[in-house]
């Protein structure tokens, strides 16, 4: 019969045993359709809108100055000899990594051997992570991650020296751009009773993994101080009653005759290559060269500053 309900199938039931509705309202409302497509930022789940959104956490992330200039980011250090290296010099590390699988060699036992007296953290991870961590770097199943060094201000130097209640004694490093010689001034800077190490921010040496190494170890026990131009350091400086010597092979007066080490001090050492810069050599009260026997031209900046600072040292125990 027309019409009849109690018909067998003449009502469609859902899943839940209710009738649907008919073809009409629920139909016509999903062909309306939802718009204009979105663009690939504004979707949640696209590559180009995680992408957006992790540009914008790293852009509130940063200091309004700019990046942050006093604190640099942890390093990578990878391979199996440069990780002996780092941890027989006892070099403040976040924590080793040795990849899964690994063979355990001589030098990998070693490296764990050391990892385990010095209390540091030793993290077992997959070779595919290693390489992420590494960004792709030769690291033959082993990785060190350092510690982000943080640098001092010139002001800090100097208070130092006054909580010592000692005229200062201040390296300014003018160009150097091998972190063996920051490393090895730094060395020197420790063995001297140098209150600390100035360094340009920019075309210079900055405390990496090599200076560490090079430094023995000292780089925990001297400051290093780092700025934005030198030569208004080097003039603040002498605002504060310190005099300024700067190292070069045509200096006006020779080391053993100077008469300023004994008082407030800055002593700057020029590059390999370049030596002193026009405006820093200009900003210095006295020129002093190292006698040498033969006519090499230079002296490595690592060791001229050791002899610089010893002669410094000299005339001031025998006060």
């Amino acid at each position: 019969m027309a019409g009849n309900s109690q018909r067998r199938g003449a009502i469609k039931k859902s899943g839940k045993g209710n009738p649907t509705a008919g073809s009409g309202g629920r139909r016509r409302k999903g062909l309306e359709g939802k718009g204009p497509t979105p663009k690939a930022e504004d979707r949640p789940y696209h590559k180009k809108h995680k992408m957006a959104q992790a540009a914008k956490k790293r852009e509130q992330a940063r200091p309004k100055g700019g990046r942050d200039r006093k604190n640099d980011g942890p390093q990578w250090v990878a391979g199996r000899n440069s990780v002996v290296e780092l941890l027989q010099a006892n070099v403040p590390l976040i924590a080793v990594y040795i990849a899964e699988g690994v063979e355990r060699d001589q030098k990998v036992r070693e490296i764990i051997d050391l990892t385990v007296v010095q209390n540091r953290p030793l993290i077992e991870v997959t070779r595919a992570e290693l390489d992420t961590m590494t960004a792709g770097a030769v690291h033959q199943g082993v990785a060190a991650k350092l510690e982000a060094y943080s640098y001092a201000t010139p002001q800090d130097l100097l208070d130092l020296a006054a909580e010592r209640d000692e005229q200062p004694l201040i390296v300014v490093l003018d160009s150097v751009t091998d972190p063996r010689n920051l490393g090895a001034v730094i060395r020197s800077a420790s063995g001297f009773g140098v209150h600390g190490v100035v360094i340009a921010e920019r075309r210079a040496a900055q405390v990496t993994a090599a200076a560490w190494k090079t430094s023995a170890g000292a780089a925990a026990r001297v400051k290093v101080a780092r700025v934005t131009n030198l030569t208004r350091t080097i003039k603040a400086f002498q605002d504060a009653g310190l005099m300024v010597v700067g190292l070069a092979a045509d200096g006006d007066v020779s080391l053993p005759e100077l008469t300023l080490a004994q008082g407030p001090l800055v002593v700057v050492v020029g590059s390999e290559g370049r030596g002193l810069s026009r405006l820093v050599s200009e900003t210095c009260d006295q020129i002093v060269s190292i006698p040498m026997a033969s006519e090499l031209e230079s002296l490595n900046a690592g060791v001229a500053a050791g002899i610089a600072l010893y002669e410094v040292s000299k005339a001031r125990l025998s006060l």
